[in-house]
């Protein structure tokens, strides 16, 4: 895991900073430098205790399913869309789906690891199982 200090400006908030990152093939998140726990999503303040200062990390990939679900939706739309949310070792929580296998086949506690994956042409974190059980 490494950490990197770069720092928002005004012109280029936590959120660019984020995508920016994506888009060059790296995931990074935030890690409040007061309290040192993670804020994801992208904020400009701490959800834990407030402060403004932060620095940027690369988590681990690894995680557990804490919530599943299947949208159903037709075909013409492209088919049935798995979602869930996932508790990601580094101790916070995303909203996002397992690739590569059936929507309804994902299960809470199910062992997982992110990957930079795109969607319309827009770089985003999507996981994978590892088949190690939780």
């Amino acid at each position: 895991m490494r950490t990197n200090t770069v720092a928002s400006t005004a012109s280029q908030g936590p959120d660019a900073v984020y995508a920016q990152s994506l888009a060059e093939g790296v995931w990074r998140v935030q890690r409040c430098t007061a309290c040192k726990l993670p804020i994801f999503f992208p904020r400009t303040a701490c959800t834990h205790c407030g402060s403004f200062d932060y620095s940027w990390f690369e988590p681990s990939p690894l995680g557990i399913v804490h919530s599943t679900t299947v949208m159903r939706r037709p075909a013409q739309a492209g088919g049935d869309l798995q979602l869930c949310l996932v508790d990601l070792d580094d101790g916070f929580r995303m909203m996002s789906r397992v690739d590569g296998v059936a929507p309804a086949s994902v299960a809470i506690d199910d062992r997982v690891e992110a990957f930079i994956g795109e969607r319309d042409g827009e770089p985003l974190v999507l996981f994978r199982k590892t088949g190690v059980s939780a």
